[in-house]
């Protein structure tokens, strides 16, 4: 059987043949130092990714405290609360996913389309930092509703850009040792920031929350101000000195850089400046966009937001052992946990076995609570009141006595896995992918794309849960998150190239060659 992608040799893989690469000794004496500059630079880029998990969340605290307060410019009713609100691993209310967060989020994706290109990754970063600060200073110092929709929907505006720009950033600047590790540090730093707001949340009140996620945006700014631009992206604007200045930045000064600069600049001189629609219908071109733009949409059918949308009320409507306000909290730990193992191992074992075992471990998990919810008993009347069927789920089976033992540990266990297979192969993978793949000319348009696809998908879906659930049955959508797994795992076997190790000048070359060895 033949090597997936990008496993022989040959000119077809190599942009600039004439001049071997460096010795792996070579890139060892210098590996230190430059992966040290890039990790500052990855740091510095991925608080963005902090300040959008900071403000996914942001609303956990904050709901609750409005529905209670005695203003009545600001106290919020259930409906006002479904515009404020977003997913969250632990709310206390199934908030759907209309809010105007995920509707910002969508409109910065949209935006990125565009910004990616005309400002340069580092400055869509940076100019990120001017909606979220004006969003969290209205929120602060809200005196009405309107100042609250207004300054979430500027965060979630913020975030839908810095989702689709960091992510590209970061696989431009990094070396492809590294590559992977560093792919994984947006979902990470995104995690961290949602613990952050967590934590916060029992020291702080409501208003000051929105001036403490004032603090990662300011020292993002800082940081970036002194980071290079991307190399490629400096390359593909003609503006050639600069980019190499900031490659031998990121390299260090011992690092001898005019190869790896050779292979870029080589890259970028087989392209123009901007995709042509008739460009765009060429298979090197439009492959890598359907693979970026389909592990997207599969993500998020696998059922992961649902899932942390709906969590708390998905144990109050099963028989479970622990309390659904501790089984939130153990699951969000475990996505910390599993976040952390996908970046120490995705240089190690590959893109594609994390996403082959990601696959199969979220397949298992969505099939064992489709056949605990079908075929086991319901909790008892008094813990089934905050559920989800008594919400809005219609006229489902009356609650039952749960089974004494530890069987009622099943919904804990298997969403534990759920998340942690996300978590360490479709959660971040999918987005170090989507920067790696996408051709250069049409990379900062095709991220913003994919952004946009997520969000609305993510909105669609997590829309039609509730009416999915009230006609058929909260064991129906269960099933169907199982079967999109074993799609996730054809797709991954068929279409996802392994990018493990190699450049992304490599990567391009393999698409641009047209050989189809990866499909089999």
């Amino acid at each position: 059987m033949q090597e997936p992608l990008l496993g022989a040799e040959g000119p077809d893989y190599d942009t600039f043949p004439e001049k071997p690469p460096p010795s792996p000794e070579d890139r060892a004496r210098v590996g230190a130092l430059q992966n040290k500059r890039v990790f500052l630079a990855t740091f510095a880029a991925v608080l963005g990714n902090f300040s959008f998990g900071y403000a996914l969340v942001y609303t956990s605290p904050v709901i609750p405290a409005l529905e209670h307060s005695l203003d009545p410019d600001l106290h919020l009713t259930k409906s006002q609360a479904s515009w404020f609100g977003c997913p969250d691993i632990s709310a206390l209310h199934p908030l759907p996913l209309q809010s105007v967060f995920t509707l910002g989020a969508a409109a910065g994706g949209l935006s990125a389309m565009i910004l990616n290109d005309l400002l340069g990754r580092k400055l869509s970063i940076m100019f990120s930092a001017v909606p979220s600060a004006a969003g969290y200073a209205l929120m602060a110092g809200a005196h009405g509703l309107w100042m609250l929709l207004l300054g979430r929907t500027l965060t979630g505006f913020a975030g839908g850009l810095t989702a689709a720009c960091i992510p590209v950033y970061v696989s431009e600047i990094a070396p492809p040792g590294v590559r992977g590790a560093l792919g994984a540090t947006p979902q990470l730093m995104a995690v961290f920031g949602s613990l952050s707001l967590y934590a916060l949340g029992l020291l702080l009140p409501w208003r000051w929350l929105a001036v403490a996620g004032e603090a990662p945006v300011l020292v993002m700014i800082l940081l970036l101000s002194f980071m290079p631009n991307s190399p490629r992206f400096l390359l593909s604007r003609g503006r050639d000195e600069e980019a190499l200045r900031a490659l031998a930045w990121l390299r260090g000064t011992d690092a001898d850089v005019h190869w790896e600069f050779e292979q870029i600049q080589d890259n970028v001189r087989r392209q123009s400046s901007r995709v042509s629609w008739a460009e765009a219908r060429a298979p090197h071109v439009c492959r890598p966009i359907a693979v970026a733009l389909l592990m997207r949409l599969l993500q998020q059918l696998t059922g992961i937001t649902p899932i942390l949308v709906y969590l708390q009320s998905i144990f109050d409507s099963t028989a479970v052992l622990l309390p659904p306000k501790d089984d939130a909290a153990i699951v969000g730990a475990v996505r910390l946990l599993s976040v952390l193992i996908a970046a120490l191992t995705m240089d190690l074992a590959g893109r594609k076995v994390l996403l082959f075992v990601s696959a199969a471990i979220m397949f298992a998990a969505n099939l064992t609570l489709g056949l605990y919810i079908h075929f086991g008993p319901r909790p008892l009347s008094p813990n089934g009141t905050a559920g989800l069927e008594s919400e809005s789920w219609g006229n489902l089976a009356q609650p039952l006595a749960a089974p004494a033992g530890y069987l009622t540990l099943v919904p804990l266990l298997a969403t534990m896995f759920f998340i942690m297979g996300y978590a360490m192969g479709w959660g971040p993978i999918t987005w170090l992918l989507m920067s790696e793949v996408l051709p250069l000319r049409a990379r900062g348009v095709a991220s913003g794309l994919c952004v946009l696809a997520s969000w609305l998908t993510a909105f669609v879906l997590t829309k039609s849960f509730l009416p999915v659930v009230s006609a058929f049955g909260l064991q129906v959508p269960f099933f169907f998150f199982a079967a999109i797994c074993l799609v996730s795992l054809v797709f991954t076997g068929c279409c996802v190239p392994e990018t493990k190790g190699r450049s992304l000048e490599q990567i391009e070359s393999f698409f641009r060659t047209g050989r189809r060895s990866f499909l089999r």
